[in-house]
């Protein structure tokens, strides 16, 4: 037994000592050390030993035992510092070079004009409601008193997919839905996405955002509206904000008009920002068309209602002092910072 243990100490040692990595060390320790292991085997082979001789035989291969695991300790510890070394070689950190810089994102000079606008028209009780943006002709044009031969229906204002469906113009057409549904009152604004085949210039663009606004309910007269309006402008320009309102035509409003508000840089005196009218134009509105009450399945004679129109991208360039429209859409970060 002598000659054995000495054996597979040896070979054991070597073994060790020609390893190079953490695996090859747990290996031996398996083959050697382990439940199958050749020195579990040689003291399991003590029951053949006498029994005066045992402890002495036994304690030689505990020796054994203890030197080997030793010697594996040792190695593996000099493995473990060898494979850092080299991790470290190749991993190595430039610590002279400059840190990653992260910017938080923030919202879009659009969407912080449309939160303002929905604020403001909420917190006088109305409710926003989104809409379809591929339209059925009928609900984009003829539910809002524009018959077939009207020039906004003709291919070069507008997206067609077929005779029947198209890109929407305006918002409007969500209001005709909410309509149809007769739940009156009705207290909404429609914010959203609409298309129309204009140039790419600094005042217009195809794709843009409107923001529609509509009240039915009995009673509705004009000065409601004027009133909302005003409301809506000192909230949104300033306190000290005047309107006026100019006689206009819109097929789907009767009477109709187009809304100003006083320049809110010089505050109607007249400066470069207002082209030295003191005032600048913001929306069209008026009362709704009686035959589009009757379309919608509203009696006119018992109820009556308003609505307005405001371009989203109109109201971030004026209260922002932007002068070109591409600007919004070109996401070039300098200008997007500003904000």
């Amino acid at each position: 037994m002598d000659e054995q243990l000495k054996l597979i100490k040896e070979e054991a040692l070597s073994a060790i000592a020609a390893a190079e990595t953490p695996e090859s060390l747990n290996d031996i320790r398996v083959n050697v050390l382990g439940k199958k292991g050749s020195l579990t085997a040689l003291l399991k082979g003590l029951r053949d030993v006498a029994p005066e001789d045992r402890p002495a035989a036994g304690q030689k291969i505990n020796d054994v035992r203890g030197e080997i695991e030793k010697a594996l300790a040792d190695a593996q510890d000099n493995a473990q510092k060898k494979e850092q070394a080299a991790r470290l070689a190749v991993e190595q950190i430039d610590v002279t070079l400059p840190a990653k810089h992260h910017t938080g994102g923030h919202s879009h000079p659009c969407t912080i004009a449309l939160r303002e606008m929905e604020r403001i028209f909420i917190g006088m009780g109305y409710e926003v409601v989104e809409g379809p943006e591929i339209e059925k002709d009928y609900y984009n044009f003829e539910a809002l008193n524009i018959p077939a031969n009207h020039p906004a229906k003709d291919e070069q204002d507008t997206f067609y997919i077929n005779a029947d469906m198209l890109l929407r113009t305006q918002t409007s057409s969500t209001q005709i839905h909410e309509m149809e549904k007769g739940r009156i009152p009705i207290r909404m604004i429609s914010p959203g996405r609409v298309y129309r085949a204009d140039e790419v210039d600094a005042t217009h663009s195809p794709v843009f955002h409107q923001v529609e606004g509509l009240v039915v309910d009995k009673g509705i007269t004009f000065a409601d509206l004027k009133g909302t309006l005003a409301e809506f402008s000192r909230q949104l320009f300033g306190p000290e904000t005047k309107v006026r309102f100019r006689p206009h035509h819109f097929p789907f409003t009767e009477p109709s008009a187009e809304m100003d508000v006083s320049c809110f840089k010089c505050g109607g005196k007249g400066c470069s920002f207002c082209k030295g009218e003191g005032w600048i134009e913001i929306l069209g509105c008026g009362m709704v068309h009686p035959h589009v009450l009757e379309m919608s399945g509203i009696d006119p004679d018992e109820y009556t209602g308003f609505a307005f129109g405001v371009g989203l991208e109109r109201i971030a360039l004026l209260k922002y002092g932007i002068d070109d429209m591409r600007l919004i859409y070109e996401n070039d970060i300098r200008f997007l910072e500003q904000f």
